[in-house]
């Protein structure tokens, strides 16, 4: 009862559900029309038509001029629909405003997709902005794929294709390069000339009426050409559609981005560029942290780290051994390498003394791991080798000097047996001039990535580090914390009661109470409108107490004189209400006063932290965790993440702050519960994340000791009436789709909890895989894939990290079978690209086969389809997998052959 991928799948890869690209007639079109096709010299219409037919694709060339009997010796025609044949890629190069009937007349004759060169759009405000809505519907009409506007063009230097106006096309490489800018593509093409740099592809994206980054990236990522992705961007569009390509795609291929905009001027100059909106430059750090991409700040090192990513493993730490014959570079090496992040590996005992036995006795006893000027390539050698074996190093780099006794060829030689044997990062800076050439050459066909010099070779392994801190916590199998069921319903209603009545700031009264209502432990508050209700309040709670006011307008009450502290009797809580009332009419007028709450006095010894959240106009809710307390703004000591978290990302996003040190214990003090802060964090974002009117909200401080955590205050902001729940800011992280959550009964009476995979569940998984028998997962992978690569962690956390919006995973589970929670099956709904469809596979354990599981999976499958919007569901299977084909057949699917071995079920929805 197991649905089969394709005979072309992977086991291994299992996330992947590709059918083919979209973009596919774009990179490797049949057939190209180039609209406004001209012979006039230096025009981009000629340019591009040259660069066309100079550089063959394999394709025909159909230039379109309604003026012109030919063009270039080549025969023109009047429009798109007098081509003799269907035309697969459309290139417009005309004016603006004539770009939207172009488009019109290529979605009537079938043309699937379109580059549009022209600018003058959105960039030049609500009237190019309206040109642009005028394409997309008639491209919506044809399902038509658009590359641009205001864009270079696009090359496939493999397939030989070259629909840019550039000077010369790219030379065939492996690396994928995406850039907004047509100007630094060809900057950056002159420079992969002369340095023989070569690429998979070379996109100018242009402004993304349509294609946007998560089209290419997927494109990219599925493409057996490219085993690295550069980006040069300015604006990020789709953040959602970014994050989720990104995300699924950095794990296999490593995602290198350079993004301007870290300044005020800069993020000014690229909105004007694009005419968009460029976002928070911190937001977008957080953004790159949580799918994997690596962000660097140099075009060189874009190169630099696609050349050295490809060609060695990431680094499990942060500590870098260095050897070099020169003391000098070493330091240098040194001072760049602490700077940049990263650390000196401190040398094992066992390796010292190996060490010793190799080197001569002045050798620096020390990393840097001086070999001394006169080092021969044996030296050299055997040294590495002792290094890459010290479990306290994390990579290695090399560096070596031209000195009169160097032999830097016959050195280079005898470190390319370890260029892949160590199971580390190894890197090399052979420092010179022609002297060195011929080394730098072995190293670089090795598979040894070569820097002119070390500070460079050191601020490259930082960021390789960087990339694999960042892949390691997306991938990292978080703990499931005890079960706190939040009362969605209570928080909502509180929500829509304080919009009903034309507020949208909740009392600190309310704020707590819907804080209370996801789990979050907040200090006793009590409303106390008179000073004798304050006084009742403060004896029944015990002195000391806290008075703060009670408005329902003023959010920051100690900027009005609202908080007195410490209030040992009745006679202190009179005089605070008195002077609290008093503060508040001189500051702001009596209206806002309604009275103080009373809270205890909490004496604990620990830290003040904040918890926030606000929105970003293209990430929409974003977290914020750091120091907390009255000088947050002066201290700045906070990190980013975007909702929902994990207690993984929970953690990461904790350790990018300084009090992240003292909350593990300093000096003698206790730590506190980090992984109940974890959780607490975990269950904040799901408030954050589930209720979306919320605008703004804070909990500051929350006092974190080892004895507990509380909130002490917190500030909630929501939607008014005047944003409807449409308008509401959407998450750039589809959460947790607890809509899909619900329950069964097998005939038995046993209680199945059908839901969507969570990436807690691996431990579920592995436990899942013990037990089928080996037909089972034939039927299922068409191969006789062993228990051991099943459960792979690389591969089970793929599976249970998935992006909701790309796909859905169902498992059913048994909540008490002997005991303890059990997955009895599993179904997985994958969206096909570009498409309304999806590719469906199940895979039962055997002890549960036969008793209506499968059946009762399949069926939400398709429930989960159709409310996804899918038209059409497809799935593969064996053809002698006849229990699965019976439950198709019992649920709709047609079923039709696709060879003798494998059958298709399809069903439309």
């Amino acid at each position: 009862m197991n649905t089969a991928a394709p005979q072309s799948f992977d086991p291994t890869h299992d996330i992947y559900h590709y059918t083919g690209s979209p973009l596919a007639k774009i990179f490797s079109p049949k057939s190209v029309a180039l609209i406004g096709a001209t012979e006039k010299h230096g025009t981009v219409g000629r340019t591009i038509l040259w660069n066309l037919i100079s550089s063959p694709f394999g394709g025909t060339v159909y230039p379109i001029n309604p003026n012109r009997p030919s063009i270039l010796g080549i025969k023109a025609y009047p429009s798109i629909a007098a081509a003799p044949e269907k035309v697969e890629l459309a290139v417009i190069c005309t004016p603006a405003p004539s770009v939207p009937g172009l488009i019109s007349e290529c979605v009537d004759a079938g043309v699937p997709g379109a580059i549009v060169i022209s600018a003058g759009f959105k960039e030049i405000g609500p009237e190019g902005a309206a040109l642009e809505a005028q394409i997309m519907q008639h491209a919506q009409r044809g399902n038509m794929r658009i590359i641009g506007p205001n864009c270079l063009g696009l090359m496939n230097p493999i397939g030989g294709l070259n629909a840019t106006f550039a000077n010369d096309i790219a030379r065939p490489g492996k690396v994928g390069f995406i850039s907004q800018s047509g100007a630094l593509c060809t900057a950056v093409l002159d420079w992969s000339l002369r340095e023989k740099v070569g690429f998979s592809a070379f996109i100018s994206i242009g402004s993304m009426l349509d294609v946007g980054w998560g089209d290419l990236i997927y494109h990219l990522g599925d493409d057996p050409n490219t085993e690295s992705i550069v980006i040069y961007m300015e604006t990020i569009g789709d953040a959602r559609s970014f994050l989720s390509a990104a995300r699924e795609v950095a794990f296999t291929k490593p995602i290198i981005v350079i993004k301007p905009g870290r300044t005020a001027g800069a993020a000014k100059a690229a909105a004007s560029h694009t005419g968009s909106l460029t976002g928070s430059d911190e937001v977008l750090e957080a953004a790159f942290r949580r799918s994997g991409v690596l962000r660097v700040n140099d075009i060189a090192d874009l190169f630099n780290m696609a050349e050295a990513l490809a060609k060695q493993p990431r680094p499990k730490g942060p500590r870098l051994t260095i050897l070099t014959n020169a003391g000098g570079p070493g330091v240098l090496a040194t001072d760049a390498l602490i700077t940049s992040g990263s650390e000196l590996a401190e040398i094992s005992e066992e390796t010292m003394q190996a060490l010793n036995k190799v080197l001569p006795s002045v050798w620096s006893h020390n990393n840097p791991i001086d070999v001394i000027g006169d080092a021969g390539p044996e030296r050299y050698a055997k040294s590495l080798e002792i290094a890459a074996h010290d479990p306290n190093s994390d990579g290695l780099l090399v560096i070596l000097t031209p000195q009169a006794m160097t032999e830097s060829t016959r050195t280079a030689e005898a470190l390319i047996p370890y260029a892949h044997s160590t199971g580390k990062p190894v890197l090399a800076s052979w420092m010179g001039g022609e002297t060195v050439e011929q080394g730098l050459r072995l190293l670089g066909e090795a598979g040894i990535p070569t820097f002119e010099y070390p500070d460079t070779a050191t601020r490259v392994f930082t960021y390789m580090w960087k990339s694999a801190y960042n892949l390691q916590g997306i991938y990292e199998t978080p703990t499931l914390a005890a079960t706190i069921a939040p009362d969605r319903a209570k928080a909502n209603e509180m929500i829509q009661a304080v919009r009903q009545s034309g507020r949208t700031i909740l009392t600190e009264f309310e704020s707590k109470q819907l804080l209370a209502a996801y789990g979050l432990p907040i200090v006793e508050t009590r409303i106390a409108p008179t000073e004798s209700k304050a006084i009742q309040a403060a004896n029944e709670i015990g002195y000391p107490v806290v008075l703060k006011i009670y408005s329902e307008t003023i959010t920051h009450k100690t900027d009005v004189g609202g908080v007195q502290l410490n209030l040992k009797d009745a006679e202190a809580v009179v005089a605070a209400y008195r002077t609290i009332e008093k503060s508040v009419a001189e500051k702001v007028g009596k209206e806002h006063f309604q009275g103080v709450t009373v809270q205890p006095m909490i004496k604990l010894e620990g830290y003040e932290v904040i918890l926030g959240a606000s929105i970003d106009p293209q990430f929409g809710p974003v977290l914020l965790f750091g120091s907390g307390g009255q000088l947050v703004e002066v201290y700045k000591d906070r990190s980013l993440a975007l909702p929902p978290l994990t207690s993984t990302t929970a953690r990461r996003m904790m350790e990018q702050t300084l009090i992240y040190k003292a909350l593990k214990g300093v000096r003698g003090r206790k730590p506190i519960d980090l992984a109940a802060l974890e959780q607490l964090l975990v269950r904040f974002s799901q408030l954050v994340a589930e209720q979306r009117w919320i605008k703004e909200i804070d909990i500051n401080p929350l006092l974190a000791s080892p004895e507990r955590l509380i909130a002490l205050d917190a500030r909630v902001v929501v939607h008014g009436l005047d944003v409807k729940e449409g308008e509401l800011p959407r998450l750039a992280i589809r959460p947790y789709p607890n809509r899909y959550v619900t329950t069964w009964a097998m005939k038995d009476g046993t209680a199945v909890n059908i839901r969507p995979i969570r990436p807690e569940d691996e431990p579920l998984l592995v436990k899942f895989h013990e037990t089928l028998s080996d037909r089972s997962v034939y039927l299922r992978y068409l191969t006789n894939l062993q228990y051991d690569e099943r459960v792979a962690h690389q591969r089970l956390a793929r599976l249970c990290f998935i992006d909701y919006d790309r796909e859905m995973a169902l498992v059913a589970e048994c909540p008490d079978c002997d005991g303890v929670p059990e997955i009895m099956g599993i179904a997985r709904l994958s969206k096909v690209h570009g498409r309304p469809e999806g590719k469906f596979t199940m895979l039962i354990n055997d002890r549960f086969q036969g008793r209506g599981i499968g059946t009762e999976l399949l069926k939400h499958v398709l429930d989960v389809a159709r409310s996804e919007k899918l038209e059409r569901v497809t799935a593969v299977m064996a053809l002698e997998n006849e229990g699965m084909q019976r439950i198709c057949k019992q649920l709709g699917f047609t079923l039709a052959p696709v060879d003798d071995k494998m059958v298709e079920a399809e069903i439309k929805l």
